[in-house]
């Protein structure tokens, strides 16, 4: 059925004093003008309202007067807990709300979906990314944010959780998804996707990417499909049940990220695994075109070189301090790192961490990334080695590894291939399907 292109609402910021600047006028929703300035939004004593040039609100709605005005919010947090982790300002179109919630205020964007797609597209890639790679992100993105939303889907709304928990004396396993925000739909960071407004749209190939894949989506057996996307496979993609639930997404079946036929490595099994992750084959994603990674990584991303093959190193204290205060575990002093199971990709999804008080297998990626690591291990898919007392993660790929692999994609847009072509490498048996605009 062809619908109307909906608005979405993103959680931007938060805190108990929020800046923002309006570069034009806005109304608000009972008609009171809010004329261009800086404005501050701080939060009250009692946390249940915030004042505005000393105006109590609970809530508020500004719009603005002419469509193409923005607003500026200063201090926005982007890359969260990630290494790359900094404050920006940034700017927005449609309206912003203002609204209370656990003593703190929030900053609220809603936007048209198709506009809020051209900032994910460029602010998830740069740009200046290829046009085949943008309208492949385009319809990745908006068939992800379709999937997510039961106001779209029709289905029953989940309940609110930030991670699925089983725990036990001697295993702990999280798995970590989207969280059924309920202020707004998305947020604006890693979490969701990347959100950062028009500071990163500077091509117009984003215009025409968006123009191009407008209200398409991905489809699989009558649904909209969940499709996932990370920086780096590997070499292989990952499935979604070594990540999230224990649920099938035929889509997301794991692949080898060649250009050819070739069997898969069974990377399930550690000999093989091991073997892979310390070779370095040939993929789409294995490439150190610093002419395609410009184009396709945003600065802060160009930071991190390793993208396919990379290797942390620990000594033992450290690694003893770490997962200690990165779990709350106290495993006294780690001995070894033992893999005890794997995803088709070469990730681990359980881990045994043996120490001299405490013995557990952790999982799955995600959590293991995030003890292993001060902020997150750019991957699961790695192999501990020992030297002397220091512990050596040799890894590949970085990010989940379900779904698109962006490295991969822009690699396959360079040499040419279409977003059609690109789309049906990384989820097979999938169709496109427009959900509203004009038909195929």
């Amino acid at each position: 059925m062809i619908q109307a292109e909906p608005h979405i609402t993103v959680g931007i910021m938060s805190g108990h004093s929020i800046r923002f600047t309006l570069l034009g006028d806005y109304r608000t929703a009972e008609g009171g003008l809010f004329p261009a300035g800086v404005y501050e939004a701080t939060i009250s004593s009692d946390g249940a309202t915030f004042t505005i040039d000393n105006i109590c609100h609970k809530s508020l709605s500004l719009m603005p007067v002419d469509d193409d005005t923005l607003f500026e919010l200063s201090g926005v947090t982007i890359g969260v807990e990630f290494h790359w982790q900094r404050c920006e300002s940034q700017r927005f179109p449609g309206e912003l709300h203002l609204l209370c919630d656990a003593g703190v205020v929030w900053a609220i964007n809603e936007v048209s979906l198709e506009c809020y797609l051209s900032s994910v597209i460029s602010s998830e890639m740069s740009a200046t990314s290829s046009l085949e790679l943008l309208k492949a992100h385009a319809v990745v993105s908006r068939s992800w944010l379709w999937a997510q939303l039961p106001r779209f889907t029709g289905a029953t709304p989940r309940v609110p959780t930030q991670a699925v928990v089983s725990d036990t004396d001697t295993e702990i396993v999280r798995w970590y998804d989207r969280d059924d925000h309920t202020l707004f739909d998305v947020c604006a960071d890693d979490h969701c996707q990347r959100y950062q407004g028009m500071t990163r749209v500077v091509s117009p190939c984003v215009a025409e990417a968006i123009a191009a894949t407008r209200g398409e989506v991905l489809m699989y057996d009558g649904q909209v499909c969940d499709a996932r996307f990370s920086k780096c496979c590997g070499g292989v993609t990952e499935r979604f049940d070594a990540c999230w639930g224990d649920e099938a997404h035929p889509y997301l079946s794991p692949i080898a990220d060649v250009s050819t036929a070739t069997t898969r490595p069974c990377l399930t099994d550690e000999a093989q695994a091991s073997r892979f992750i310390l070779s370095s084959p040939d993929a789409y994603c294995h490439t150190t075109d610093t002419a395609i990674l410009s184009q396709v990584l945003n600065h802060y991303d160009r930071e991190t070189p390793d993208f396919y093959r990379w290797q942390v190193r620990y000594g033992v204290e450290e690694l003893s301090s770490l997962v200690y205060c990165r779990s709350g575990v106290d495993f006294g002093r780690i001995l070894s790192l033992t893999p005890i199971e794997r995803g088709a990709s070469g990730r681990i999804v359980r881990l045994q961490i043996e120490g001299t008080r405490r013995t557990m297998t952790v999982g799955k990626e995600l959590y293991i990334r995030r003890i292993l690591s001060p902020t997150h291990l750019y991957s699961s898919a790695f192999v501990v080695e020992r030297d002397g007392d220091d512990f050596v993660l040799r890894g590949a790929g970085w990010g989940h590894g379900v779904g698109l692999c962006q490295i991969g994609a822009a690699v396959m847009a360079h040499r040419g291939i279409d977003y059609r072509t690109i789309l049906r490498h990384y989820y097979p048996a999938t169709t496109l399907h427009r959900l509203y605009g004009e038909c195929l």
